[in-house]
């Protein structure tokens, strides 16, 4: 896997709608303000959108060939060092006809996204870019008020330094304050909540290292049988990265969502789970069960 330049000081980045295109709704918009100021002044870097970025949601739905026009684009921008996605959504699947693996392959970037963005990701793993799974414009540079303290100082630590050896903690908090997007809460944070269980070991012991691979489990079923879900083969000692979206899937959905992986054989193939903290731990020791039974 290549993997992208870090970033610097004064770098340029690109935000992209891949997905849904509401950062570009009258509404929303102050969101793509929020975001693009605190990355330039707290993390040092130059943003631009992409032509089509911006142009709403109705625009964005009815276009998926201009999104993908505009990731090629970023790609082929020498001045553009990384991409960062708006949010998430779930329309990513519309981009597979007009990417350019090759493209991707010969301009490696550093990518961020996560939920349906999970898509772009295996797009990125197909041409064999490593890509990452984290914050984006809207939600966590975009968050009112401030960014969370945890949040920034994982990013700038993982995108702007070395990271050989870097230990991922556990947040020492979490959030399920729901505060509706508008330009009338800007001056709304919200509050945190004392993380009490830390990482947890479901199963297993011992210690397992490989390449992280996975992202949105809600996504996977989209990508089985298209040309970029991954081969037996390659996911060999994979560590296998799993979220639940905000869609909270009942514990059932989960397990069918599992079994899915589990009868490709998937499961003996790859060397660990992680798995991330469900949305205001909704199904929290449910999901638990489901891993343990499937």
């Amino acid at each position: 896997m290549i993997k992208p330049n870090r970033l610097k000081k004064g770098d340029k980045i690109a935000i992209v709608s891949l997905s849904w295109g509401g950062i570009g709704d009258k509404e929303l918009f102050h969101k793509y303000f929020i975001a693009k100021k605190r990355l330039e002044n707290e993390f040092g870097l130059e943003v631009i959108a992409m032509p089509h970025a911006l142009k709403g949601s109705q625009f964005i739905y009815e276009h998926p060939e201009a999104r993908a026009s505009d990731w090629m684009m970023a790609l082929k921008d020498s001045s553009v060092k990384g991409v960062f996605c708006a949010i998430g959504g779930d329309d990513t699947i519309r981009l597979l006809p007009y990417i350019d693996y090759d493209l991707i392959r010969k301009h490696p970037k550093i990518f961020m996204g996560y939920s349906d963005t999970t898509i772009n990701h295996f797009m990125m793993h197909k041409a064999g870019v490593v890509s990452f799974y984290g914050p984006c414009v809207m939600s966590e540079f975009g968050e009112y008020v401030k960014m969370f303290d945890y949040t920034k100082r994982i990013v700038d630590k993982i995108l702007f330094h070395p990271c050989e050896g870097l230990e991922i903690k556990s947040s020492e908090g979490w959030t399920k304050d729901n505060i509706p997007w508008s330009e009338s809460n800007q001056c709304c944070a919200r509050l945190l909540i004392k993380e009490k269980h830390g990482y947890e070991i479901i199963q297993g012991s011992g210690i397992k290292t490989g390449q992280i691979l996975g992202g949105c489990i809600d996504v996977f079923p989209i990508m089985i049988g298209t040309e970029i879900w991954p081969t037996l083969t390659e996911w060999k000692d994979k560590i296998l990265l799993l979220e639940t979206s905000e869609e909270r899937p009942s514990p059932n959905l989960t397990t069918y969502y599992l079994r899915i992986l589990g009868v490709q054989g998937i499961f003996g193939q790859i060397g660990g789970i992680i798995v991330g903290k469900p949305q205001d731990e909704v199904y929290y020791e449910e999901y638990k069960e489901v891993y343990r039974k499937v």
